[in-house]
């Protein structure tokens, strides 16, 4: 985990099995100074952690188990619109697939980007 409480300006959660996001994003030259950055290697009880760490930006790996990335975002955006859980104010799909990123991006992600340019992504420019 990046930072302290208190001195970050964007909380990111992840979910992504095979791949440690945050060493992605150090190899790819982000300063990671102002973020809180949790990753989980699997789906279990995802939509508990993502409500006790209330993440800014969620990353979902799409292939990942025990529920893959496309059925948590779906699942994810029903429990939104019924008022049970606050929405990340930036979802984005994390696959090395691009068929599974458009996926996820037809599903309700804001956006999506192949997980080994992550650290190319405009989010983490300040």
């Amino acid at each position: 985990m990046v930072g302290t409480p208190g001195d970050v300006s964007m909380r990111v959660l992840a979910f992504e099995d095979s791949y440690d996001i945050e060493k992605i994003l150090v190899e790819g030259g982000v300063d990671l100074s102002d973020w809180e950055i949790l990753q989980y290697w699997n789906t279990m009880d995802c939509f508990e952690r993502i409500e006790n760490f209330q993440p800014d930006l969620l990353l979902l790996d799409h292939y990942i188990p025990p529920v893959k990335g496309l059925e948590v975002l779906r699942s994810l955006l029903e429990l939104v619109s019924s008022d049970k859980i606050q929405r990340p104010k930036l979802i984005l799909g994390i696959s090395s697939s691009s068929a599974a990123n458009e996926a996820m991006e037809s599903a309700g992600a804001d956006g999506s980007i192949g997980k080994f340019q992550l650290a190319n992504h405009e989010v983490w420019r300040n």
